[in-house]
């Protein structure tokens, strides 16, 4: 109890000292000394008991450890109070980033999820669009695949088909009349831009 009682006796440049030495009581004996205000110094700007406490805890656990490259110029206390708030600054910093990133990774996830079910919807429609220009009469079909998937225009497909150009003008009129009836809630303009 003596030598315990010593210590509290020393001055704070005495438990640097000791402590770079190794010696647990000096360290110890800085925890007791500071604990309560560094707690307090930390709660007040955190605002949080426990990560008050665990930074403290940090603030102590680092010292120890670097214990031995430790250099203290001045006054312990203003040292132990700046290493709390540069934890306390860390924190914050972190903060932030992780509330970047979280929103920026909310952004991916939504863009990710829309561009998802866009790609879902597009996909589900030109298979309907699909399946309704193959249920098309044959010489409607085969005139609207020339013209909106080959990129032909009437005169091309009379030639190729060896039919009249108002034929063929009538069957592509047809054709359309038949799938907007089929497809009355799709754009046929935004798919077939050339409608």
């Amino acid at each position: 109890m003596a030598l315990r009682a010593d210590y509290t006796e020393l001055p704070d440049s005495q438990l640097v000292l000791l402590l770079k030495e190794s010696n647990a009581i000096a360290f110890t004996e800085m925890v007791n000394r500071y604990h309560t205000l560094l707690f307090s110094f930390a709660y007040r700007r955190l605002d949080d008991k426990e990560q008050a406490r665990d930074l403290v805890h940090d603030t102590f656990a680092n010292i120890w450890e670097k214990r031995a490259m430790l250099i203290i110029e001045g006054i312990l206390e203003a040292y132990l109070v700046q290493v709390v708030k540069n934890k306390i600054l860390d924190h914050f910093k972190h903060q932030q980033v992780s509330r970047k990133y979280i929103e920026n990774f909310g952004k991916y996830l939504n863009n990710t999820q829309n561009n998802t079910d866009h790609l879902v919807r597009h996909n589900d429609l030109s298979t309907l669009i699909e399946k309704e220009i193959a249920a098309l009469p044959e010489k409607l079909r085969v005139v609207f695949e020339l013209s909106r998937k080959k990129s032909m225009n009437r005169k091309e497909i009379s030639e190729y088909l060896g039919i009249p150009e108002n034929t063929v003008k009538t069957n592509l009129q047809r054709s359309l009349k038949i799938l907007r009836v089929k497809l009355p809630t799709t754009n046929l303009s935004v798919l077939f831009p050339f409608l």
